[in-house]
C-alpha cells in the first residue's frame, strides 16, 4: 500500500488549513489595528489637548500652589507662636490669680481671727463690768424698791405681789 498519496492530502489539507487560520490572523489584527488607529484618533484629538491644557495650568498654576503652600506653612507657624504665647499668658494670669486668691484667703482668716480676738476683749472689758454693774444696780433698785415698799405697807398702802417678788 502507497501512503504516499494520503500523506500529501492530508499535509495538503494541514497547510489549508494553516492558510486559513493565517488569514484569519490577518483580518483579525488588520481589523485590530484599525480600531486602534481610530483610538489613537480620538486621543490625539480629544485627550491630548485636554492634557496639553492642563499641563500648561499646572505650569501656570505651579508658582501660585507654591505661594499658597508657603503661606499656609508660615501661617500656621504664626498661629503656633501666638497659641504659645496666649498659653504662656494665661498660664501666667491663672498663677497670679491663684496666688491672690491665697493672699486674699489669709489676709481674711487673719482679719476674722482679730474680729474674734476682738470680740472676746470687748466682751471682757465692757460687757462683763457691764452686768456686773447692771446687776449691782438691780440690788440696789430692789434693795430700795422693798425699803421704800415696806413703809408704803406701815403707812397703810397694800403691797401687791409683784412688788414683793425679786
Amino acid at each position: 500500500m502507497d501512503y504516499l498519496p494520503i500523506f500529501i492530502g492530508c499535509t495538503a489539507a494541514a497547510v489549508v488549513i494553516q492558510a486559513g487560520i493565517l488569514v484569519a490572523m490577518y483580518l483579525a489584527v488588520r481589523q485590530t489595528t484599525a480600531r486602534l488607529e481610530t483610538l489613537a484618533t480620538d486621543m490625539r484629538t480629544k485627550i491630548l489637548p485636554a492634557a496639553e491644557v492642563a499641563h500648561s495650568m499646572l505650569l501656570e498654576f505651579r508658582p501660585h500652589l507654591q505661594t499658597v503652600v508657603a503661606n499656609v506653612a508660615e501661617s500656621s507657624t504664626m498661629v503656633r507662636s501666638q497659641i504659645e504665647r496666649l498659653d504662656a499668658t494665661v498660664s501666667d494670669a491663672v498663677d497670679r490669680t491663684r496666688l491672690q486668691v491665697i493672699r486674699a484667703d489669709e489676709l481674711l482668716n487673719r482679719t476674722l481671727d482679730r474680729v474674734e480676738s476682738t470680740t472676746d476683749l470687748v466682751h471682757k472689758t465692757v460687757l462683763s463690768p457691764v452686768r456686773q454693774f447692771s446687776g449691782l444696780v438691780q440690788g440696789i433698785t430692789s434693795g430700795l424698791e422693798f425699803l421704800i415698799g415696806g413703809r408704803r405697807k406701815r403707812n397703810g398702802v397694800p403691797t401687791t405681789q409683784d412688788e414683793m417678788f425679786i
